[in-house]
C-alpha cells in the first residue's frame, strides 16, 4: 500500500461533488452526466440541499460502500469497486473512480456497520479526497484518519469548494481530540507513529485529577501508556486522548491479510509482533464462502482470491508465533473470534481490541473491548497499545423483570429504536448496562446487549461483572476464582454519564427490526400486515451461542409435541458459533430436535451474516428473519432481512409468517403477558 505524504496545510479539491442522496435516479444523472452538464447538475443539488430541499441518504453502511465480496481485494483495485453495493444498484463498477469525484455528501451515519478499512480505503482509491457527512460513525472515521482521508460535518465548506477555495486544514482539525488532530496533520497513524517513535511528536500528558469514574474511564486510565516502563495514570475523562495497552489482540482472515501488508509496508519484511501470546487470528469469516458464491463471482476469480486470503493469514500466524483458531476436522471452523473471545481469552478489566466491530461483545466479561481497523491493528501489533479518544458513557438501567417471551434482542432493539439512537447520539458512546434482572440473564443473553452497542454506533458495550460473570469464567475456563475477580471493575455510585435511561422490561414485547437497519425496531404485534417468510436464520456470534440454542430447542420441542414442523416453503437454517456451543447442544440432545423439526445444520463459521454461508438471500425475493445482529442493504445477500429474536426467529419457521413465540414457549401463562 502506497505511503501517505504529510498532509498540505491549505489542500483544495478540484474534483466533482458526489451528492448520495435518498432518490437513487439521483445518484445516476450525476454518474451519468458529461460534459458541461456536470457542473450545472451539481450546481442545483448544490442549491437544494442549501435550501433544505435535497433529502441526503443516511445509515450509508460499509457494507454498501465495499461489499463482503469486494474485501477480498486489499489493494488499489477496491476504488474500482467503491458504492457498488449501495441499495437499489446505485453505482456500478468504476463509475465513481472514473467520474472525477473528489468530495463526497451525504446524511446521518457515514460508514455505519462493520469495522472494515476497505471502505474508506476504497473511496481514497476512486479519488476521493473528503468525506462530508451530517453524522460520520466512530470506527469508520478513524479508519479515514489512519489512511488520510479527510472528513468533516461541516457542509458550508461545499460552497467553497465549488468556488474552487483552499480550505485550511485546521477545518478539518478542529473539534479533534489532540492526537487526532496530529494523525491527520501528518496524513496518516503510520506516518504519526513513526514521528512518534522517533521521539518528534508525542501525546499530550494526561493531566486529568482524581474524579468520579465510570467502569470504562477506570479500565482505560489503568492501562494508559505514560512512557516506557510505565503504565496507568490517576484518573481520565471523556476527551482525554492517549494511548493505551491492550491486552488481546485479535484479527480475522478477511483482515489479516491487509493489516500484514501495512506491518510490512511500515516496519519491513522481517518485521516481528510484540508479544504474540497476546495476538490471536481467526479463518471464521469465509469458511463456507464455497457454498454460496455465485457463478458470476467465482468467473472472476474471487473465491481463490478469498481462499487466498486465509492462506496469507496462516503463513502469516505461523511466522509469527500467533495462535490460530483454524478450521475444524468436526467440520466448520472452531469458532467465530467473538465467541472464542469470550468463552476462551478476555477477562475482566482487561482491553481487547480485534478488526471486526462487534468486537464490542467481550464487553459483557466487564471488559473494554472494541473494533478497530487495519491501519489500527498493524500498529497495535508492534507497540501493543492503541489510540483512544475517552468515551462518554450512556447508562441503561433495566428496571422490572422481561416477560418470558421477551430475549435479550427484543430489549437491545426497543434500545436501537429510540429517538436518541436514530439521531445518531449514540455515536462513539459506551453503552453501560445495569439493572436487577441482569442477574437472572445467562452470560449469553447479556452478551447479545454488549454485542449489538456497535449497532447504534457505539464504541462499545459494557456489563459489570458479577458471581454470575465469575462462575461462568471458572467454569469454562478452569481459573482461579480469586485471580479473575482482580479484575472486576465497577463505576463509582457519582461517576459522570452523557445520558441516563431506564427501561421498563415489564413493557418489552417481542420486536422486529424491518429491512434497512437495526434501528428500525418495532413490536410484531405493530407490523400491521403479515410478514410470509422464505428462511429462518439461527446463527452468527449473537444468535449462535449457548443460551441461543436453548430458545431454539424450547420452541421446536413445544412445535413437535403439537404435531408441527418447519412451514412447508419455509428454509431454517441453524448454526453453532463455536465448536463448544455445538457440544453443548449435542449433549443435551438438541441435535435430534432440530434434525426432527427439519432444520439445516451449519457448522461454526460467521457465514450468512456476511452473505458467505447457508442462510443467506439468494435474490432480492428472499424474505429472511434472522437472529443475526445487523441488516444493513445486502448484508446477508440481496433479499429482505428481518431481525428478531431466537424465539421469534424458530417460531416464525413453524408459522411460515413472523409471529409472536407464545404459542411455542413452556412457560405458564402469567409470565406471558398479553399472551
Amino acid at each position: 500500500m502506497p505511503e501517505v505524504d504529510k498532509r498540505a496545510t491549505n489542500p483544495k479539491f478540484s474534483g466533482r461533488i458526489l451528492f448520495l442522496t435518498e432518490d437513487t435516479s439521483l445518484i445516476r444523472q450525476q454518474l451519468e452526466a458529461q460534459g458541461d452538464e456536470c457542473a450545472r447538475l451539481e450546481g442545483v443539488l448544490a442549491q437544494r440541499l442549501a435550501n433544505d430541499d435535497l433529502p441526503l441518504m443516511s445509515n450509508i453502511s460499509t457494507d454498501e460502500i465495499t461489499p463482503g465480496w469486494v474485501c477480498f481485494y486489499y489493494d488499489e483495485t477496491l476504488g474500482q469497486y467503491v458504492y457498488v453495493g449501495m441499495r437499489e444498484g446505485a453505482v456500478k463498477k468504476d463509475e465513481v473512480k472514473n467520474g472525477g469525484f473528489a468530495v463526497v455528501v451525504s446524511g446521518l451515519s457515514k460508514g455505519c456497520g462493520s469495522s472494515r478499512e476497505t471502505a474508506p480505503y476504497a473511496e481514497k482509491a476512486a479519488g476521493i479526497q473528503l468525506v462530508i457527512a451530517k453524522s460520520i460513525e466512530k470506527i469508520y472515521g478513524q479508519n479515514s484518519q489512519n489512511i488520510g482521508l479527510l472528513t468533516s460535518t461541516d457542509f458550508t465548506l461545499i460552497e467553497r469548494i465549488r468556488r474552487g477555495e483552499e480550505i485550511p486544514l485546521t477545518e478539518f482539525t478542529k473539534g479533534l481530540d489532540p492526537i487526532a488532530q496530529k494523525i491527520v496533520e501528518h496524513g496518516g497513524l503510520f506516518n504519526y507513529n513513526k514521528a512518534r517513535l522517533a521521539g518528534e511528536v508525542m501525546p499530550p500528558p494526561i493531566e486529568t485529577a482524581k474524579r468520579p469514574m465510570t467502569m470504562v474511564e477506570k479500565i482505560i486510565a489503568r492501562h494508559a501508556f505514560v512512557r516506557a516502563g510505565k503504565i496507568g495514570v490517576e484518573a481520565v475523562k471523556p476527551g482525554d486522548a492517549l494511548f493505551a495497552v491492550a491486552d488481546v489482540r485479535f484479527s480475522h482472515e478477511y483482515v489479516t491479510p491487509m493489516a500484514e501488508s501495512l506491518f510490512k509496508h511500515a516496519l519491513g519484511n522481517d518485521a516481528r509482533v510484540t508479544e504474540p501470546e497476546s495476538v490471536y487470528a481467526f479463518r471464521d469469516h469465509l469458511t463456507f464462502l464455497g457454498r454460496v458464491m455465485p457463478e458470476e463471482k467465482r468467473k472472476l476469480g474471487l473465491l481463490e482470491r478469498a481462499d487466498g486470503l486465509a492462506i496469507t493469514q496462516e503463513r502469516f500466524t505461523e511466522k509469527q508465533g500467533i495462535r490460530l483458531y483454524g478450521e475444524s476436522p468436526d467440520g466448520g471452523s472452531e469458532a467465530i473470534c467473538h465467541n472464542a473471545v469470550v468463552e476462551d481469552l478476555a477477562l475482566p478489566g482487561q482491553i481487547v481490541i480485534g478488526t471486526d466491530s462487534h468486537t464490542c461483545m467481550a464487553g459483557v466479561l466487564g471488559c473494554f473491548a472494541f473494533g478497530v481497523g487495519s491501519t489500527d491493528m498493524a500498529n497495535a501489533w508492534y507497540t501493543k497499545d492503541v489510540r483512544i479518544r475517552v468515551p462518554e458513557t450512556v447508562r441503561y438501567v433495566f428496571k422490572g423483570k422481561k416477560r418470558a417471551d421477551v430475549a435479550a434482542k427484543d430489549v437491545m432493539l426497543v434500545i436501537l429504536a429510540s429517538e436518541y439512537m436514530k439521531t445518531s447520539k449514540g455515536i462513539g458512546k459506551v453503552l453501560e448496562f445495569a439493572g436487577e434482572d441482569l442477574a437472572n440473564w445467562p452470560m449469553d443473553e447479556r452478551a447479545t446487549l454488549t454485542n449489538m452497542s456497535v449497532e447504534a454506533g457505539g464504541t462499545t458495550g459494557i456489563i459489570e461483572p458479577d458471581e454470575v460473570t465469575l462462575e461462568y469464567i471458572v467454569r469454562e475456563r478452569s481459573l482461579d476464582a480469586g485471580e479473575v475477580r482482580q479484575g472486576f471493575t465497577y463505576s463509582d455510585p457519582d461517576a459522570e454519564y452523557a445520558a441516563v435511561f431506564e427501561i421498563d422490561l415489564d413493557e418489552v414485547r417481542p420486536m422486529v427490526a424491518l429491512p434497512g437497519d437495526p434501528r428500525n425496531g418495532i413490536p410484531i404485534d405493530e407490523l400491521g400486515e403479515e410478514v410470509r417468510i422464505d428462511a429462518a436464520y439461527g446463527g452468527s456470534c449473537t444468535g449462535g451461542k449457548m443460551a441461543d440454542m436453548d430458545m431454539y430447542a424450547e420452541v421446536l420441542q413445544n412445535a413437535l409435541a403439537q404435531g408441527k414442523r418447519v412451514a412447508p416453503g419455509v428454509h431454517l437454517y441453524l448454526q453453532f458459533g463455536s465448536q463448544k456451543i455445538k457440544q453443548y447442544a449435542r449433549e443435551r440432545g438438541y441435535l435430534e430436535i432440530f434434525e426432527k423439526v427439519g432444520a439445516e445444520l451449519i457448522d461454526p463459521s460467521c457465514g450468512a451474516c456476511i452473505n458467505a454461508g447457508p442462510g443467506a438471500s439468494p435474490n432480492a425475493e428472499t424474505v429472511t428473519v434472522s437472529a443475526q445482529n445487523r441488516n444493513f442493504p445486502g448484508r446477508s445477500g440481496p433479499g429482505k432481512l428481518y431481525l428478531a429474536s431466537p424465539y421469534v426467529v424458530a417460531a416464525s419457521a413453524i408459522a411460515g409468517r413472523i409471529v409472536e413465540p407464545f404459542e411455542f414457549l413452556s412457560k405458564p401463562e402469567e409470565e406471558l403477558v398479553g399472551a
